[in-house]
């Protein structure tokens, strides 16, 4: 079977974390959302920043930069709010990015048994091979979310 028999055409984010870019697919997607005031809880995990409030929701801020590049983003530009399936259940993430996202259209080659588990695929794009993102390998489930882990303590608001 060759390379091109594995791939499959699907819409996917582009999105920046610092100097390297990832791809979520599209229908993860929920909206790009300007950065916003976080809700830092005194009892959270460090994979969770804290929340924002979007849409009615108390979405967890999950910065999967330092997990993917090494490094913790200092320019946030947008929040990418994503949707990710735990066990039977879906909630949103908002990842903070670094630059512009863009939608494209590309072949998707499935994970081999050697990647990591974070890495849904991969794609290739403007001459670079870009990893899509399995949201549910790379962040904790929701009985690690920040409102649980706040309880009933009193959020500190930061402003970004």
């Amino acid at each position: 079977m060759s390379w091109m028999d594995q791939a499959d055409t699907r819409s996917c984010v582009l999105l920046r974390l610092g100097e390297r870019r990832f791809a979520l697919a599209a229908e993860q997607v929920a909206e790009l959302a300007a950065p916003s005031r976080v809700f830092r809880f005194a009892h959270r995990t460090a994979e969770i920043d804290g929340v924002i409030l979007r849409r009615g929701r108390v979405v967890p801020v999950c910065d999967v930069a330092e997990r993917l590049t090494g490094k913790r983003l200092t320019n946030r530009l947008f929040y990418l709010i994503a949707a990710r399936r735990h066990d039977q259940t879906m909630d949103w993430i908002a990842i903070p990015v670094s630059g512009q996202c863009e939608l494209i259209q590309a072949d998707l080659t499935p994970a081999g048994p050697g990647d990591s588990p974070h890495v849904a695929g991969w794609l290739s794009h403007a001459g670079e091979v870009i990893e899509v993102l399995n949201l549910s390998a790379l962040m904790p489930g929701p009985h690690l979310g920040a409102a649980k882990a706040a309880g009933s303590a009193l959020p500190e608001v930061i402003a970004q």
